[in-house]
C-alpha cells in the first residue's frame, strides 16, 4: 500500500493542517511577550529607519510639517492647536501605514518610497473602515477638547503668548487634570484598537472589525508590555513637541517601524531579529 503521506502521483505530503490554519485563519495565535520587549522594537525600528534609504525620513518630514503648519495657521488659537495636535496623534497609527510597509519590505529585501505609497492597493476597503472609526474619534475628541477649555480654563480662552506657563500654573490645575483624564480615555481607546490592527490588515488583508478585536485581545494578554510601549510613544511625542516638532523627523518613523515589529512579535509570523 502506498504511503498515505504521499499524493496520488508520489508527490510529497501537503502542508500540515496547523500551518494552513495559522496562515489563513482570521484569528491568528497571539503570543505573550516580556514586559520590556518594546525596547527591542525601538532598536529594530531604528535599524529599519537607517536601512530605509531616506524613505522613512520623508514620512518623518510629513509629521513634522503637519505639526508646524498647525502652529503657524492657528497661532492665535492655542485651544485649536491643542485639540488638533492631540487629535492628529490619535490618527497617527493610520498615517504611519507607509512606514509599516517599508519595514515589511526590508524584511523581504525590498524597499522604496513609491512601493510603500502604492502597497495598500486592494486593502483600502478594510483600512478605510478603521480610518472612519479613527476619524469619528478625532471629531469627538476635538469637540470635547473645546468644551473642556470653555468649562475649565477659568480665565477665558488662552492666548498663545506664555500659553504653557499659563496652562501649568496652579490656577489651571483643575483644567489640566480634566484635560489629561479625558485625553487618556480617548488615547486608550485608539491605542487598544490600533496598536497591531493596521499592520495586521496590511500583512494579512484582515477585515477591520476582526483586526480591532485581535488588537484589543493582544493588549489584554500583554498588559505590562503594552503599558511600556504606550509610555515610550508618549515620551517620544513629548520630546517631539518640546523640540518644536523637529524631533518628529526621526522619532515618528522609528515608532512607526517599531510598531511593525510589535505586530510581528505579538500576532505576526514571529520573525526574531535580535
Amino acid at each position: 500500500m502506498a504511503d498515505s503521506t504521499q499524493g496520488r502521483d508520489g508527490d510529497s505530503a501537503p502542508p500540515d493542517i496547523k500551518t494552513i490554519i495559522d496562515t489563513a485563519s482570521p484569528f491568528p495565535p497571539i503570543r505573550r511577550i516580556g514586559m520590556f520587549r518594546p525596547l527591542v522594537w525601538l532598536r529594530l525600528g531604528w535599524s529599519d529607519f537607517r536601512g530605509s534609504g531616506g524613505s522613512s525620513f520623508f514620512y518623518g518630514a510629513c509629521f513634522a510639517a503637519m505639526g508646524l503648519l498647525l502652529n503657524l495657521v492657528l497661532h492665535n488659537a492655542p485651544e485649536y492647536v491643542s485639540a488638533l495636535s492631540c487629535g492628529f496623534l490619535l490618527v497617527g497609527p493610520l498615517l504611519a501605514l507607509g512606514l509599516y510597509d517599508i519595514s515589511r519590505r526590508i524584511e523581504n529585501v525590498r524597499s522604496g518610497l513609491l512601493g510603500s505609497v502604492f502597497s495598500m492597493r486592494g486593502r483600502w476597503s478594510n483600512i478605510g473602515v478603521l480610518a472612519l472609526v479613527l476619524a469619528v474619534v478625532l471629531m469627538v475628541w476635538a469637540r470635547a477638547s473645546l468644551v473642556i477649555f470653555a468649562l475649565f480654563y477659568n480665565k477665558g480662552m488662552p492666548t498663545m503668548h506664555g500659553f504653557l506657563e499659563q496652562l501649568f500654573s496652579l490656577d489651571h490645575l483643575e483644567f489640566v487634570l480634566v484635560y489629561a483624564c479625558i485625553g487618556f480615555v480617548f488615547a486608550s481607546i485608539v491605542f487598544a484598537i490600533s496598536w497591531v490592527s493596521i499592520p495586521l490588515m496590511l500583512d494579512r488583508d484582515t477585515d477591520a472589525i476582526t483586526a480591532m478585536i485581535i488588537s484589543c485581545v493582544s493588549l489584554f494578554i500583554n498588559v505590562p508590555a503594552s503599558i511600556v510601549w504606550a509610555l515610550l510613544i508618549v515620551a517620544s511625542v513629548v520630546i517631539g513637541f518640546l523640540t518644536w516638532n523637529v524631533g518628529f523627523l526621526v522619532l515618528m518613523p522609528v515608532i512607526g517601524h517599531a510598531t511593525w515589529h510589535a505586530y510581528k512579535d505579538v500576532v505576526g509570523s514571529g520573525i526574531d531579529r535580535r
